[in-house]
């Protein structure tokens, strides 16, 4: 991996603790991080200790390629501890939005799952550690050797005080922009790279009666938000955004939340009652749409298999791929990871599904078809399709920045007033007033205090 992305990921870590921390220094240039030596082939994860009964592994991956990658590492699971009952506790709609809320409810009674997925970074950090509900995994991973096989500078994202605190099952892209190849070449589009190259081909699509940019419920109008404000920004303006250095209030700003503004004007007009982001990225398969701003899990759905309630299209072909416009270059990572909660009823079933959810068997199982590329960096290359292959490539080669939706930047009170202000643009589309509030939130809860 290259020495751009190491120092990256790095400048990713000041950002997590800054955040935490609620402080907002300038950020000083960090030391040149050294090369990550190659992976070599990683001793074998320690067999979790025998365990029966039921384990309930609680997440959001409900649809499409989600639950099919889901379903694949279960499969290696029952194979490896046949005595356990692996229960499947998922929560469908809203990236989480909704399982978090169901989780925060079942935490605070005293009930919690097994385990449950989150966000490697403050989503982890600044609100499950920071609240005592889960357990250091120390033992873990000293006895498995997954630290071995990460990225160094991923597990400090996941780490508070060194202990580490869950484990990361994934690497995604938040900034692909998704297109249907056959709607542009029937209107004579190239595919955009800056905004007003993307607002230009919007205007000839609306003129044609075709929906330029496919949108789904209200926490996709935020996956959107923070791409948006990435491809206006650049990466240093984006990540001071997070760190204090970038001025909520200042014209740059108040430039990236108009092309926001304009890019919603071109979304479909019912992407609001759209159940998630399938059926808008749905429409871009139909024809019905040229675009969709979309994490990588939409090659799962575009690419997988028909039965497990996926589209069985053929990449390149029926759909295709390109960074969000201004972000060429960069790569807008977050991490699916689980955990041990504090109080859970089947602490060894929890280990025994760590270990699998570690292991290269399982995160090989289930990567390929979630739509995603390994969190360990031992995996075979050969299993991943068309895409993902661009993503591993990108991942060793790419500027790397943290995703605000998916957990990475700001912890869940800023991200909460965050997506507050933003219910309420989406409503009135009063920019004035909505760069006021994301002011008052980095002043309130985040690292402009």
């Amino acid at each position: 991996m290259s020495k751009k992305v190491w120092y990256s990921l790095f400048a990713l870590l000041v950002i997590s603790a800054t955040v935490l921390s609620a402080c907002a220094p300038a950020v000083t240039e960090a030391p040149a991080a050294t090369e990550a030596p190659a992976a070599t082939e990683a001793p074998a994860a320690t067999e979790a200790p025998a365990a029966g009964g039921e384990v309930e592994v609680f997440s959001w991956w409900t649809g499409g390629g989600e639950a099919a990658g889901l379903e694949a590492m279960i499969v290696v699971f029952d194979a490896e501890y046949p005595d356990i009952t692996f229960i499947n506790g998922a929560v469908a709609g809203g990236a989480g939005t909704n399982a978090r809320a169901v989780l925060a409810t079942r935490l605070q009674a005293g009930d919690p799952p097994d385990s449950f997925q989150a966000h490697a970074g403050q989503e982890i950090i600044g609100t499950y550690v920071k609240s005592n509900q889960i357990e250091p995994l120390d033992d873990f991973f000293a006895d498995s050797g997954f630290a071995d096989v990460l990225p160094a500078t991923l597990l400090p994202l996941i780490s508070q005080d060194g202990h580490p605190y869950s484990v990361p099952v994934n690497i995604h892209r938040s900034n692909v922009m998704w297109y249907n190849p056959s709607v542009l070449l029937d209107a004579g589009i190239a595919v955009p790279t800056t905004w007003d190259e993307f607002f230009a081909a919007c205007d000839q699509l609306l003129a044609a009666g075709t929906i330029c940019l496919s949108m789904g419920p209200a926490w996709t109008a935020m996956h959107l938000f923070e791409n948006v404000l990435l491809g206006s920004l650049g990466v240093d303006a984006y990540n001071g955004l997070w760190t204090g250095s970038t001025d909520w209030s200042g014209p740059e700003v108040k430039a990236a939340l108009d092309n926001y503004a304009t890019a919603l004007f071109y979304t479909n007009s019912d992407a609001a009652t759209l159940a998630d982001w399938q059926p808008a990225s749905k429409l871009v398969a139909d024809g019905d749409a040229a675009f969709n701003i979309m994490g990588d899990w939409a090659d799962g759905y575009f690419a997988g298999d028909p039965a497990g309630n996926n589209l069985g299209l053929t990449p390149g072909t029926d759909y295709a791929w390109a960074p969000v416009p201004g972000t060429d270059g960069v790569f807008n990572f977050l991490s699916d990871s689980f955990v041990l909660p504090v109080g859970a009823k089947n602490p060894e079933g929890t280990m025994a599904f760590l270990t699998v959810a570690a292991s290269k068997a399982g995160q090989e199982a289930f990567n390929p078809v979630k739509g995603s590329i390994c969190a360990r960096t031992d995996c075979d290359r050969g299993l991943f399709g068309p895409y993902l292959q661009t993503a591993l490539d990108d991942w060793s080669t790419d500027t790397v920045v943290g995703s605000l939706t998916h957990g990475v930047v700001a912890n869940d009170g800023w991200k909460s007033k965050i997506d507050t202000a933003l219910g309420l643009f989406l409503a009135d589309k009063d920019v004035a007033a909505f760069q006021e509030a994301l002011a008052a939130a980095c002043a309130s809860d985040g690292a402009c205090q």
